[in-house]
């Protein structure tokens, strides 16, 4: 995907946004971390096999989403831009060189004063009629079930 942000479209995006009960740095390594995005990142009744990580600009983070079921879809996500502990931007698709509907995320946490952080997730879809696609099957629900097993996660961790 050739998107950047001076093109960005309202017109294909998703956006989720989730107030989180932990310092930004820790969840910022949750989606920075491997055995991190391992426990906890996949919709609702799906576990995250990693299968490949190398989290740099340039690095790929290659997994599947195991469904219940035993279904998987692979998954791959292209780092772009890793500005620690505020800024992720990175293109996610199928596990395929030729994957159609590539789509770029951009996600920023921002510290509060309390200890929480707000992060905000931005996907640009290739296409508008993409972009509703993927809400008509359940992206946005799809993602705040994600949201919803990072916050446990999050929690669990504050636990230990």
């Amino acid at each position: 995907m050739t998107t950047n942000e001076a093109s960005w479209d309202i017109e294909r995006e998703v956006v989720l946004s989730r107030v989180l009960d932990a310092p930004r740095e820790r969840v910022f390594r949750a989606w920075t971390e491997a055995e991190r995005i391992g426990a906890w990142f996949a919709p609702r009744d799906f576990a995250c096999r990693i299968r490949h990580a190398d989290i740099r600009v340039g690095g790929a983070l290659r997994f599947d989403f195991v469904g219940t079921n035993g279904v998987v879809y692979d998954n791959r996500i292209t780092f772009l831009e890793i500005t620690a502990p505020s800024r992720l931007v990175f293109d996610h698709g199928a596990d395929r060189d030729d994957a159609p509907d590539v789509f770029r995320v951009t996600i920023t946490f921002d510290a509060q004063s309390n200890g929480k952080t707000v992060l905000t997730l931005r996907q640009l879809h290739p296409t508008k009629a993409r972009r509703d696609a993927v809400i008509g099957f359940g992206a946005v629900e799809i993602g705040n079930g994600t949201m919803d097993k990072l916050a446990e996660y999050l929690a669990g961790e504050a636990a230990r």
